[in-house]
Formats: C-alpha cells, sequence, structure tokens
C-alpha cells in the first residue's frame, strides 16, 4: 500500500506529541496505529516511530525538566530497567509478531484507566510503589512497550498515577525517562530491521518537536484531576479499541 505523505505524518507527530506530553501517554499507540493502517509490517512500523521519538522524547523530556516538572529519584528507578525492558522487547518483535501480546495490555490498561477516574475522585489515594517495584515496572513498560508499538507512557505513568503519584511529575519523569529508552529500542531495531520510510519518520519528528514544549506548558498548566481523567478517558478509549480490533479484525 501506498504510504502518508509527509504533510499527513507532520499532522499526526503534532497531535500525537501534544497528548503525549501532556498526559504522558499515547504518542507510540497513535503514530503506530496510523502506520498499520497503511499495511505498514509491526516491525517497520515501531521501528519508525522509534526513530522518530528519539527526537521527540528528547525534546519533551528537556521541556519538562527545565518546567520543573520531573522527579530526579522516580526518573533514576525508571531509567536503567527501561532500557533493558525495551532493548529486550525490541529484539523480540523483531523476530516474531507483537500482536498476541497486544489484547493483555490492553485489557490492563482499560483497569488502570479506570482506577485513575476513581482516584481523581477520591480522597486517599493509594500508596505509591516500594522502589523495587517502580524498577519491575520500568523494565515491564519498557518490554511492552516495543512489543506492541507503545505504551510506556500508558503503562507507567497511568500505574504511578494510579498509586497516588502526582500527575505532572510522574508525566514530566516518564516523558524525560521514555528519551532513553526509546535511544536503546530504535538502536536494537536499526540493527535488527534497518531503517526504512524516512519521509514518515521525518514528518512524525518535525510535527513532534513543534508540540513538546507546548505539550510540557499544558501539563504545567492543567489541574491535576482534570489531568488524571483526562489520562483515564484516553487509556480506556484506546484500550478499548485495540480489544475489539485483536478480536473483531478491521482498523
Amino acid at each position: 500500500m501506498a504510504m502518508p505523505n509527509i504533510w499527513a505524518c507532520i499532522l499526526v507527530g503534532f497531535v500525537a506529541q501534544t497528548i503525549d506530553g501532556a498526559l504522558g501517554m499515547a504518542y507510540g499507540v497513535s503514530c503506530s496505529t496510523f502506520l498499520l493502517s497503511f499495511g505498514t509490517a509491526p516491525a517497520i512500523a515501531v521501528a519508525s516511530v522509534k526513530a522518530s521519538e528519539v527526537f521527540t522524547t528528547a525534546i519533551s523530556g528537556l521541556a519538562h525538566l527545565r518546567l520543573g516538572n520531573v522527579d530526579r529519584k522516580l526518573l533514576l528507578q525508571l531509567l536503567i530497567p527501561g532500557v533493558i525492558g525495551g532493548m529486550l522487547g525490541a529484539y523480540v518483535l523483531s523476530s516474531l509478531p507483537g500482536e498476541k501480546i497486544k489484547p493483555v495490555v490492553a485489557f490492563y490498561l482499560v483497569i488502570m484507566g479506570v482506577v485513575i477516574i476513581v482516584k481523581a475522585f477520591g480522597k486517599r489515594p493509594l500508596r505509591p510503589l516500594a522502589e523495587q517495584k517502580v524498577v519491575a515496572l520500568g523494565f515491564f513498560g519498557g518490554l511492552l512497550d516495543a512489543l506492541g508499538g507503545g505504551g510506556w507512557g500508558p503503562i507507567v505513568t497511568t500505574t504511578l498515577i494510579a498509586r497516588g503519584r502526582e500527575p505532572r511529575m510522574a508525566i514530566g519523569s516518564v516523558n524525560l525517562s521514555e528519551f532513553f529508552v526509546t535511544l536503546a529500542q530504535a538502536a536494537t531495531f536499526v540493527s535488527m530491521v534497518g531503517v526504512r520510510h524516512g519521509t514518515v519518520i521525518v514528518g512524525l519528528v518535525v510535527g513532534g518537536v513543534i508540540a513538546a514544549p507546548f505539550a510540557a506548558y499544558l501539563c504545567r498548566r492543567i489541574p491535576p484531576k482534570i489531568l488524571m481523567v483526562a489520562v483515564g478517558v484516553i487509556i480506556i478509549a484506546l484500550s478499548i479499541r485495540n480489544i475489539a480490533i485483536a478480536f473483531l479484525g478491521g482498523n
């Protein structure tokens, strides 16, 4: 099938990064879904998205750091296990189809989306995850992100916020750590499947870089309760769509 033109890719990159930078999720899911709808092979689609994310996550992460949206301790807890999980997931996806894992991740995310919305209106947040559980979360987030074409933000940000982390700090820390995870994934994909569809990558990068500083500013300005509800609604909607596609077929 014909690949999308560069203007369509710029638009998708802009919209996806605005959502991701403001809410901490959905860039990879949005872009991967877009490419897969054009008939792109899963490994090639994810590799293209990860290549573009190296640039967009760098800009977004630095913007969050400058605006004070980053918890440095949380960043370090997520970074190394996320890189290890991301490289492993990229290797597996380059060797085997990653479609079967998507429904499992989607079911988990629906549950976490509901938890976030409930906690947005609750008075007592759940206890934050222990340090070793944050490390495990980073590993599985990186692994599933590579396997499913997106999921670092939805899995890691969703879980952290649901367990009582301040939304702004969770989103900023996850966004900055995502740069290192994505860089490791992209390097693994390039070594396994090479680089293809350069026009697509350039379009996604341009749109994402334009949107990144604006999205980080939105994250700082939006009230936590509204941010939590928005995160919950978006992740539930995306996950239900992924479940429907997995079991019913279609795009």
